[in-house]
């Protein structure tokens, strides 16, 4: 992502949208509210009015899967889509992306059915520090989701509608395993940039560059490391993966155009390959074989795993990419750019 700077980290939060619309929408409506109101108490009970949990028969009798009463605000959702599509203008790292991109996109057909919408809970809620990352929530099955919360690592259940802390990073963090490389004085203070969990391993990284890795069946904390000390160290993205052996590794995506290996069993980097520009994603073929690399280039990489030799580029986004994924089938793969997402798929 584009050059950070540790002190810029909450201007972000304010500089581009991300709060909740229907939130938003609420306290609004409420503050409206409010001031024909001078009882405290009946301000304590608005302040406090949480939006009820969506369910999908909820939704089939006209509720708004987001749970915004449109019924007691002054807009239709129909027209407060319409002007913020006309107001809104999408962050671009390359001038006129944008506008260029959407000549060259095909428009989503509407009245297709892309999901089929379960339930929509706000007792959890994700916290997003930086509005180009946001690899923050997980869903490792139908029911577990993990997800990044103020300081806090979360585990919610959709079946019990229960949040468990497993990991919190506010104060002092340090592993309780030794491993060489580990670094046993742990970290203070650590604003996770991205989150990855699969199977029984959690691993966060953060905006200096630091790595918690955590096995969820054990107690404590069992490797920390930090990919680098450049002053744009920023952890993009992280993804765990099987190698043919059967070892669990992770991949860490980092602003200093690097991408590293970590080999989980012996707590080891193994592989360290460097690029032009900084590295927002990287996905794993699924016969282990390949990588995609997309960054702050609006070409793509497709690179050896084991040499990491580049042995295509791909073109067709006019701006930085932040996220790619491989299809089961292992011969197509995508990649994707903020917000106008548009993919670009290859077979090899």
């Amino acid at each position: 992502m584009s050059n950070y700077h540790d002190d810029h980290v909450e201007d972000m939060e304010d500089d581009y949208d991300m709060d909740d619309p229907a939130e938003d929408m609420v306290d609004a409506h409420h503050e409206r509210g409010l001031r024909d109101s001078d009882s405290e108490d009946d301000e304590y009970a608005h302040s406090n009015d949480k939006i009820p949990d969506t369910s999908a028969a909820d939704a089939r009798k006209g509720k708004d899967i987001q749970g915004i009463p449109w019924e007691r605000l002054a807009i239709t959702r129909e027209n407060y889509r319409q002007t913020r599509l006309e107001q809104y203008k999408n962050y671009e790292n390359i001038p006129n992306s944008g506008e260029a991109a959407a000549k060259e996109c095909k428009p989503t057909v509407k009245g297709g059915m892309y999901y089929e919408f379960r339930q929509n809970t706000r007792s959890v809620k994700s916290t997003i520090l930086h509005f180009q990352l946001r690899n923050l929530v997980w869903a490792t099955s139908k029911h577990d989701v993990y997800l990044m919360s103020h300081y806090s690592v979360l585990h919610w259940s959709a079946l019990s509608g229960v949040d468990t802390e497993l990991m919190n990073v506010q104060g002092h963090v340090a592993p309780r395993e030794k491993h060489p490389g580990s670094l046993l004085e742990g970290f203070s203070q650590t604003q996770v940039s991205t989150l990855a969990v699969k199977d029984n391993l959690l691993v966060a990284g953060g905006f200096q560059g630091e790595l918690i890795c955590k096995h969820l069946d054990r107690e404590g904390i069992s490797f920390c490391c930090r990919t680098t000390y450049d002053d744009n160290a920023i952890t993009n993205a992280v993804e765990i993966f099987n190698t043919a052996s059967g070892a669990v590794h992770f991949m860490a995506s980092n602003n200093d155009s690097g991408v590293r290996d970590y080999d989980m069993e012996r707590f080891q980097l193994c592989k360290h390959f460097q690029f032009d520009w900084p590295v927002n994603h990287t996905s794993l073929s699924p016969d282990g074989k390949l990588v995609v690399i997309v960054g702050d280039d609006p070409n793509g990489l497709l690179i050896d795993a084991n040499s990491g030799k580049t042995l295509h580029s791909m073109k067709g986004h006019h701006d930085f990419s932040f996220a790619s994924a491989w299809s089961p089938d292992g011969r197509t793969f995508a990649t994707g750019r903020l917000y106008n997402n548009w993919y670009h798929d290859s077979l090899l």
